[in-house]
């Protein structure tokens, strides 16, 4: 988990909520800490924000979703939430760099405002936290060589070629190559992401299964390789949209909601949303349909 983390991030392993007895208890927290100087909370937390020139938001440092780049913080969730807040009126984002672990944590804390990492919506933390409706969703994809020589375009077809697919260690998509009927012999398991490029490129694997978002990512840096177009795996005849958002305190119900306003206003703009998130590697592929609200993903 060490090498990637967002695995966790898709809601595979809940670190947040269960590694190293970080579930944190609201109440317990609110008992023996109090909110960090200049956070806003409760009716009025919008307009604080707004008098004081900026919102606090926490990153993990992990491309593409959110890190830093020299001075300058950069990625899908800060550039998303950039602009939405300067749409509400709140020019800067005051970045706080946070382990992925300790995220949660520390927004119930009063650390900081916002989570701006593309953390995964999951029923555990929304016991614990407030998400935003969906930024994005996580399809699924294949890095192949150069030219596609298999011709591979999704799970169905990777089956009928009977090639070889790399996955993640402890991954989801394990689970998913499983469900398409590839047989366990033709799976094979790697350690990290690089592992798969280098996989790919000298002929170990013939796929490498990740999210879209990832391997477009990890194709900026290896040459001879391409990715398919995004698709969405099923499990037991469910498809997999494994959506992120913005995290913010409970008790932050009225930002959350000012928040998804704007937020509704850019995902319903197709191109827009492209133009804004094309450099972190989000397409429309990644655009969370309508029909998926955080209601439902935080029921489980």
């Amino acid at each position: 988990m060490a090498d990637f983390p967002n695995l966790s991030r898709r809601g595979f392993l809940n670190r947040s909520a269960a590694v190293g007895g970080l579930l944190v208890v609201p109440g317990l927290l609110a008992a023996c800490s109090k909110a960090g100087e200049g956070s806003a909370d409760g009716e009025g937390a919008l307009e604080k924000l707004r008098k004081q020139g900026f919102v606090r938001v926490a990153y993990a440092d992990e491309a593409p979703y959110g890190y830093m780049e020299g001075k300058e913080l950069k990625g899908e969730a800060p550039t998303l939430h950039r602009e939405i807040f300067k749409a509400l009126g709140v020019d800067e984002l005051k970045p706080t760099l946070t382990e992925w672990d300790g995220l949660i944590p520390g927004l119930q804390a009063g650390k900081y405002d916002v989570v701006s990492a593309g953390m995964a919506i999951t029923p555990e933390r929304c016991a614990n936290a407030l998400f935003s409706e969906p930024e994005f969703i996580s399809p699924t994809a294949l890095m192949v060589k150069k030219g596609n020589p298999k011709n591979v375009t999704d799970l169905a077809s990777a089956k009928e070629a009977g090639i070889t697919v790399g996955v993640m260690a402890g991954a989801v998509e394990g689970s998913y190559a499983k469900g398409a009927g590839i047989p366990e012999g033709k799976i094979k398991t790697l350690q990290k992401p690089q592992d798969g490029a280098d996989a790919v490129k000298g002929g170990r694997v013939d796929a490498f299964l990740l999210t879209g978002i990832s391997l477009r990512w990890l194709a900026k840096t290896n040459e001879g390789t391409e990715v398919t177009e995004a698709f969405l795996p099923e499990l037991d005849g469910t498809k997999q949209y494994s959506p992120g958002g913005a995290v913010f305190r409970k008790g932050n119900e009225e930002l959350r909601d000012a928040f998804n306003r704007e937020l509704k206003k850019i995902v319903a703009d197709k191109s827009r949303y492209v133009e804004l998130l094309r450099d972190y590697g989000f397409g429309a592929t990644e655009l969370p349909p309508a029909t998926l609200k955080t209601a439902d993903l935080c029921k489980g």
